[in-house]
């Protein structure tokens, strides 16, 4: 394994090739690039997402998944998507609906290059609703190449009444 992880193109060269190159300010960081990924999908209805800063984000080959139970089905579902395929299946809708996803509590954990974030989220069609539509968890997984921070996968669960968030992954516990 050694071997093979030594002749791969490293991240920040292949990503070069596949999107846009990102701000540093976004990605020097943990806290910068969950803030931006946050950030750069959120807005109000009519007001366009910068696509090219989101697709930044990603390593090569970096993979979104939610997981859900479709109507009538007994067990859960995982789709696994690229960046570009979430931007192109739910880009206008975010755009049309208006969208406003913000975080509320994050635990993190770092070893070596890579880190995990469970990053709890609320969900509003605009800033100031009082009340989020959608509350869930991102488990976001996280590469530094020596020069950046870089997102490999998001993996999200929304909460529903067989799985409400535990208090541990909420703000005011201590978690």
């Amino acid at each position: 394994m050694a071997t093979v992880a030594a002749t791969m193109p490293s991240p920040s060269s292949a990503q070069q090739n596949t999107a846009p190159p990102a701000d540093p300010a976004d990605v020097e960081s943990i806290d910068a690039i969950i803030t931006a990924l946050y950030d750069v999908i959120s807005g109000d209805a009519g007001v366009a997402r910068d696509w090219d800063r989101f697709l930044s984000l990603f390593a090569p080959g970096g993979t979104l998944s939610p997981v859900g139970r479709p109507p009538g089905a007994s067990t859960y579902q995982r789709n696994v998507i690229t960046p570009g395929e979430y931007a192109e299946r739910v880009g206008e809708m975010l755009e049309a609906n208006g969208f406003h996803e913000v975080e509320i509590h994050r635990v993190t954990e770092e070893y070596g290059q890579i880190a995990h974030a469970f990053s709890t989220y609320e969900s509003r069609r605009l800033a100031s609703d009082p009340e989020p539509f959608a509350r869930g968890i991102n488990s976001i997984q996280l590469m530094n190449d020596g020069s950046r921070w870089w997102v490999v996968s998001i993996f999200w669960l929304g909460e529903g009444p067989d799985h409400p968030i535990p208090a541990k992954y909420l703000p005011g516990d201590g978690g």
